[in-house]
């Protein structure tokens, strides 16, 4: 009886320990997906302090969007760290996945690159622009050339437009879908690419330099921390966040990155 008494508590404590979390002194590993630049580049900066609060930060760097989400779908990764929510939103709709956004952190603003022209008056009519294809960064790209009187989208198309919503081209420009992802390698073979912030980053573009187009600061499209639905309050994410709302996090942005090219949201 007092054998059956010590397996049934410890059955019982078993959870309580879990839900808790490590003990002290103890380490639990937190497997972060995000993107190399500027994402992964910030939580290197933050992984000693969790190691303080006892969380052993891995952090998995990859381009590749659907990885990075189903990844987290699945279990495999506890957070993400790449993506903006309009993003996320139809990607859940569309995917039938189950994630949430945990905290804003940065802007990384879209920016109109060109290898072949330096202003926006020299590009020709029938000039060839690759945007993102993924609908969320389409809208996005084509709200931004709509700005700069290059074409207007029929009433309503808002940031969900698409290329079959283009109602006047004035240079009758050729549009071409590109992965957002691929769009900076192939920046030559086109007259201008419409290129995400953190991809032109790692392609040594600077949208206050080199853009001949660029978004506005308050654009709705902060980069965010993901999470599965369910784990918002693990205090391990919340660490994880806090960490990254930091004034260590805003200087690093601030020595390592040319104004105007990563802003701070938080």
């Amino acid at each position: 009886m007092k054998k059956l008494a010590t397996v049934l508590a410890a059955v019982l404590i078993a959870p309580l320990i879990f839900a808790l979390g490590t003990k002290e002194g103890e380490t639990s590993t937190l497997v972060v997906g995000a993107a190399s630049e500027p994402h992964a580049q910030m939580l290197w900066q933050i992984a000693p302090d969790l190691a303080e609060q006892g969380i052993n930060l891995k952090v998995v760097e990859s381009n590749d969007n659907d990885y990075l989400n189903m990844s987290l779908e699945n279990g495999s990764m506890d957070a993400n760290f790449f993506q903006h929510i309009p993003f996320m939103e139809l990607y859940n709709k569309e995917k039938g996945t189950h994630l949430v956004s945990v905290g804003r952190v940065h802007i990384e603003p879209l920016a109109l690159y060109s290898s072949k022209i330096t202003s926006l008056i020299e590009l020709r009519k029938g000039a060839t622009v690759a945007i993102p294809d993924d609908p969320t960064n389409t809208g996005r790209a084509l709200l931004l050339l709509q700005k700069a009187g290059l074409i207007q989208l029929a009433p309503g198309a808002g940031s969900r437009g698409t290329i079959q919503n283009i109602i006047i081209n004035t240079r009758d420009l050729e549009f071409i879908q590109v992965s957002s992802n691929k769009i900076a390698s192939m920046l030559k073979n086109v007259d201008a690419a419409m290129i995400n912030g953190n991809y032109a980053l790692e392609a040594g573009l600077s949208a206050a330099k080199d853009g001949l187009l660029v978004e506005d600061n308050d654009i709705p499209y902060a980069n965010v921390v993901v999470v599965r639905e369910g784990n918002q309050n693990n205090p391990r994410i919340i660490a994880l966040v806090k960490a990254l709302q930091s004034k260590k996090i805003k200087r690093f942005i601030e020595e390592r990155y040319p104004a105007g090219e990563v802003i701070c949201v938080f």
